[in-house]
């Protein structure tokens, strides 16, 4: 069995995983909902955004960018339940490729991602929010999201292979919340003080919340340094550092797993 199609069916096995159990995605989906709700509503009316806009407008580009990293919680944790149950090291006995293991979780998850941004934009439509470039500049800001959420997989699956246990899940949540929020996907890393604002917009997700922002026609909150649209180039490159990064990094894990 050549490796593309082991990872098929691993991917398949992780799908019907969540057919079964929904649970899992399903309150990540309603996580970000809520997010999005208690910030555009509850706090919204006292952030004012630079250069002026609507706040939903900058928000929700910047709640998709945070639930592409958010998502690293739930592949480390799989990750690590396999590991721990022994039921990697049977994929291991296999005569598959190495790399079918990681690649059929990289399926699942992004599946199971191109699904949540669906539903965050019909959401995000539905209170208010609109797209206002073309269809091909939004389907470039969804292909940046999920490009994001590529490089986040590695990630998760290095973290679940290395830190079996309970450990893999406290280790993501130190990791994810504060660069989840020390960046600009909430508000505007101008509204911030000098030497933190450029802490914010450093962060990749920062450059992926910029680049989609842009892309949507939405407001950016810049107004001073680089225009926006450098942003979409940052949104490649930084993804692709981190997957440069941590692929191998998985593989090194996955190779040294030991029953």
């Amino acid at each position: 069995m050549t490796t593309l199609r082991a990872g098929w069916v691993i991917t398949q096995r992780d799908l019907a995983h969540w057919v079964r159990q929904p649970w899992a995605p399903l309150f990540g989906l309603l996580f970000s909902i809520m997010l999005l709700l208690v910030f555009g509503f509850l706090f919204g009316g006292a952030i004012t955004v630079p250069g002026g806009g609507d706040y939903i407008s900058f928000l929700l580009p910047g709640m998709l960018a945070l639930s592409m990293m958010f998502g690293v919680e739930s592949t480390a944790t799989a990750m690590a339940a396999d590991a721990r149950k022994g039921i990697t090291d049977r994929f291991r006995s296999m005569p598959i490729g190495s790399a079918s293991v990681a690649l059929g979780r990289v399926g699942a998850d992004l599946a199971n991602s191109a699904v949540e941004l669906l539903v965050l934009i019909l959401g995000g439509l539905l209170i208010g929010w609109r797209i206002s470039d073309g269809p091909a500049s939004a389907l470039g800001a969804v292909l940046l999201l999920l490009l994001l959420r590529f490089a986040v997989l590695w990630i998760g699956i290095f973290v679940g292979l290395s830190f079996r246990g309970e450990g893999a899940t406290m280790a993501v949540q130190v990791l994810v919340w504060p660069i989840g929020f020390l960046s600009t996907a909430i508000v505007s890393a101008e509204t911030m003080p000098g030497w933190l604002g450029t802490i914010a917009a450093w962060n990749p997700l920062s450059a992926t919340a910029s680049a989609t922002r842009e892309l949507f026609g939405n407001p950016t909150g810049i107004t001073e340094g680089p225009p926006a649209g450098g942003a979409v180039w940052l949104a490649v490159g930084w993804p692709l550092l981190l997957t440069a990064i941590f692929l191998p990094l998985s593989a090194r894990a996955y190779r040294r797993l030991r029953d």
